[in-house]
């Protein structure tokens, strides 16, 4: 299961893009950051370091 951002909570700190052992995580246009699904080994470590908890698995 991917983990997914919440664009209405993420701040743009780019904390999990620098963290992301997969180098799945990446800055939208709109400068918050967005998770490659594909990419995604679902191993938490994005949603361990946001500061404002916007990152959750993806209940899909």
């Amino acid at each position: 299961m991917a983990y997914k951002i919440d664009p209405n909570k993420c701040i743009g700190c780019h904390s999990c893009m620098a963290t992301c052992p997969m180098q799945a995580i990446s800055a939208g246009p709109d400068g918050k950051c967005v998770i490659d699904p594909a990419k995604c080994v679902s191993c938490g470590t994005c949603a361990s370091i946001c500061p404002v908890t916007a990152i959750a698995p993806d209940q899909k």
